[in-house]
């Protein structure tokens, strides 16, 4: 080998072959791995078409979190020839890496691509490094098969506890502290989970809470003020749902109230979420005393307010933006609050469906 890279590694063996683990400057990345934009077929390629759409929010996390960003290591087989060379130690030495062999990404292409987008815009990160494990290439059916191995077992995170560790999503912090703060819904409110089974001890999730949250607010930003709402409007909401006051006081069953309420649904906490939006951006009404009229809606299933509006036929919920708003419409007229344009044209529109 004329002319090589060489880095200083670390050697591991899986599976009986040998890898090994450099820290890259993340200059050298365009160098290492250039961009390669001819079309090729799936079958005869190692990896998944790049998905250019996901790189500017990458590109985006680096840049917002200089102090903060984190990247798992990239890695990539080598095509060519390479030699290690060991220093003191069997295990610990210098790669080197023949200039004309060529390196594929088996893992980890979009973090490559929105980190040369960052670098474009900050050059000050041209220093710094991502590890890379580096295997011996052994052909397009090892390389593909590496892929899938690396991929198929990635388990997405829930959104429930993406929300509840996540330190620089505002509303996710406020939303944590709200239902904490709230002896019912911090009871009853799954952090970890999406989707809840059907005897599972919680009622709802951390991330339907949030969604709900995001309705109220919408875009603006958060503050003190906004937080103390929140937990103001939740901490009414409990207050003046019977069938939850219920369960909390042990005078009906988690079974009960699942099965002939409405009230544990995630598409009610969003009814309940757009009902807030009402009080947040007409802050002139005083919630406590509209909401004291939850106290008089029939939460039953069987109860006909609910028909067709956000229950189907055949007994289903209807989880949907119009039933939302259908439902919330009921509310509104139950707790004496006036329908906007928008409101009373699905209502038009709903009453001439019925």
């Amino acid at each position: 080998m004329d002319f090589v890279y060489r880095f200083p590694v670390v050697r591991g063996i899986q599976a009986t072959r040998e890898y090994y683990i450099a820290m890259i400057p993340l200059k050298m990345i365009p160098k290492l791995f250039p961009q390669d934009d001819e079309y090729v077929l799936p079958e005869h390629r190692a990896q998944r078409k790049l998905n250019t759409a996901r790189i500017p929010a990458i590109s985006k996390y680096i840049l917002n979190n200089r102090e903060s960003y984190v990247f798992s290591a990239l890695a990539a087989s080598i095509d060519g020839q390479f030699k290690f060379c060991p220093i003191e130690h069997p295990d610990v030495g210098i790669l080197e890496i023949s200039m004309d062999a060529k390196l594929l990404i088996n893992d980890g292409q979009h973090r490559k691509a929105a980190i040369l987008e960052a670098i474009s815009e900050d050059e000050s990160l041209s220093t710094e490094t991502i590890s890379v494990v580096f295997f011996e290439d052994q052909g397009l059916a090892r390389s593909q098969q590496m892929f899938t191995d690396l991929n198929k077992h990635a388990v997405k995170t829930s959104n429930s506890i993406a929300e509840l560790y996540d330190s620089r999503d505002q509303l996710a912090v406020v939303t944590r502290a709200v239902i904490s703060k709230i002896k019912f819904l911090n009871t009853y409110t799954d952090k970890e989970k999406d989707i809840l089974g059907k005897y599972s001890s919680n009622l709802f999730t951390l991330s339907t809470f949030y969604n709900a949250n995001k309705r109220i607010i919408r875009s603006a930003p958060i503050t003190k003020e906004v937080e103390a709402f929140l937990f103001q409007y939740w901490n009414s909401v409990c207050q003046n749902i019977l069938p939850w006051k219920e369960l909390y006081n042990h005078e009906i069953s988690k079974v009960d109230l699942r099965e002939n309420y409405i009230v544990t649904q995630a598409v009610i906490i969003q009814v309940l979420g757009r009902l807030g939006n009402y009080f947040f951006t007409n802050k002139e009404h005083d919630l406590e005393n509209y909401l004291h009229n939850l106290q008089h809606i029939n939460w039953k299933r069987d109860c006909d307010d609910w028909k067709l509006r956000i229950i189907r036929v055949n007994g289903r919920m209807i989880n949907n933006e119009e039933a939302i708003v259908l439902t919330c419409n009921i509310l509104k007229t139950r707790l004496g609050l006036p329908l906007d344009e928008f409101e009373k044209k699905k209502e038009r529109s709903f009453m001439d469906r019925k």
